[in-house]
Order: structure tokens, then C-alpha cells, then sequence
């Protein structure tokens, strides 16, 4: 899975693991209207910086989270440009990973905005960006998704703050530092229970996930720096 749909994958997937360990999660905490970040001192007045017609769903999902989870990223050196048309085009980052030979699901582009990932057991998850400020962007997602063909459908929505404070380099590019909090909630018992159940495994699978998340897109911004005369043909559309 890629982009938002990894980050949602990986905990619908850490709902339906077997053979949870022992102990029980501790319940999740309410999430702070400004997020600290731990990959620099940027802070995220999501009030502020959400669009008013998503502000109420996009709270209603980090005061209440079934699982929160943080992730950071190496330092990515690239073109900012680059960087921001990948977030704006996640659906290029895929299909970036392709052509590189690299094994990686579709994303379509639904318009306005809106992308989705669906797979043949029937998960769909859409996701938008909700919110931009100088340095990042807020997403939200909602759709449903089971951890395999036998599992339940799990009902989810999602919010993934994203920031990527950077230092210019002075040669037109920047020295990218990105992370991610991220925040699921789900109505689904089944899930509920089997996430707490996990004990500190669910919390470390989606803190992984939200690794993979950052890696999908600095990986493709990080190669089209050192293979600038690939750049152009590797985030092109696809051929009709």
C-alpha cells in the first residue's frame, strides 16, 4: 500500500494480526489542539489551519482517536518543488515506484483533490488534503478496510498531519526533514478490541507504517535529485 492508504492499511492490518501478546494498551490520550513535532520545532494549529468544512470532522477524529501514532523521516535533499508536487500527486509518486521497477499498488485520482485505494477484497479508502500551511499539510481519510480476505470490513477514518520543515541549501534546493502524526478512529468492536489486546505491538506497527508513508514519497524526491534528467519522464502522467 502507499501514501495515506499505507498509514490505514498497516492498522487495519495490525487489527486482524493473530496471536496478540499479552497485556492491554494503554487507552489513547486526547490529542492537543497545537502537535508538537518530533522532527523540529513545527507546531500545528489544526483550528487554523484546516478548512472550515472539514474542521469539525478533522477534530473529531484527533480528540478521540482509537490509535495515534508519530513518525519522522532521514533528511531528505531535493528540490522543494519536487517534494510538494509529490504530496499534491500521490497518485505520480505510485507510479513513480512502478517505473522504477519497485512493486507498488495503484492510486487513482478521483478529481478535486480526492484519491483513493481500493484492493479486490473490497477495502476503499479516499483521502484529501484538508489543510496546508508553510512547511506541511493535514489530511483526512475515511473509507473501510479488512486486514485480509477472511477478516471483517473495518469502518475508518484517519487524520496524518504532515510537516516537512526544511533548510535551504542556496543551489535551489532544500534540506527536507518530514514527520507525521497521525490519528485513526474506527467504531468497529472488533477492532477496538483486538488493538488493545495487541498491547505496544498496534502502536510500533503504525508507527512503521507512518515510516513507510514518509519513505514513499522522499524515496521517489531523493532519486529524481540525484537523476535529474530522469525527473521528467518518471513523474509524467501515464500513457493513454
Amino acid at each position: 500500500m502507499t501514501g495515506t492508504g499505507l498509514f490505514l492499511g498497516t492498522l487495519v492490518a495490525a487489527a486482524g494480526a493473530g496471536g496478540p501478546p499479552a497485556g492491554a494498551m494503554p487507552a489513547p490520550t486526547t490529542a492537543p489542539m497545537a502537535l508538537p513535532m518530533n522532527a523540529g520545532p513545527v507546531r500545528v494549529a489544526l483550528a487554523d489551519v484546516v478548512d472550515p468544512a472539514w474542521r469539525e470532522a478533522v477534530l473529531a477524529v484527533v480528540r478521540k482517536p482509537t490509535l495515534s501514532t508519530r513518525g519522522a523521516s532521514d533528511e531528505v535533499v531535493c528540490t522543494p518543488a519536487v517534494y510538494e508536487f509529490l504530496l499534491d500527486h500521490p497518485d505520480r509518486a505510485a507510479l513513480a515506484w512502478r517505473r522504477l521497477k519497485v512493486p507498488c499498488v495503484d492510486i487513482s485520482d478521483r478529481g478535486q483533490g480526492r484519491f483513493a485505494w481500493t484492493d479486490p477484497d473490497g477495502s476503499e479508502l479516499v483521502w484529501q488534503t484538508v489543510g496546508k500551511f508553510p512547511e506541511g499539510r493535514v489530511w483526512y481519510a475515511s473509507g473501510k478496510a479488512k486486514a485480509s480476505a477472511a477478516a471483517p470490513m473495518v469502518p475508518v477514518k484517519a487524520v496524518v498531519v504532515l510537516t516537512h520543515p526544511g533548510k535551504d541549501r542556496g543551489d535551489g534546493t532544500a534540506a527536507l526533514r518530514p514527520a507525521v502524526q497521525a490519528y485513526l478512529q474506527t467504531d468497529s468492536r472488533a477492532a477496538n478490541l483486538v488493538l488493545r489486546l495487541m498491547g505496544p505491538t498496534a502502536p510500533k506497527l503504525a508507527e512503521q507504517g507512518c515510516e513507510q508513508l514518509l519513505f514513499f514519497f522522499a524515496g521517489v524526491a531523493r532519486y529524481c535529485q540525484a537523476h535529474p534528467e530522469k525527473a521528467d519522464e518518471l513523474l509524467a502522467p501515464p500513457k493513454r
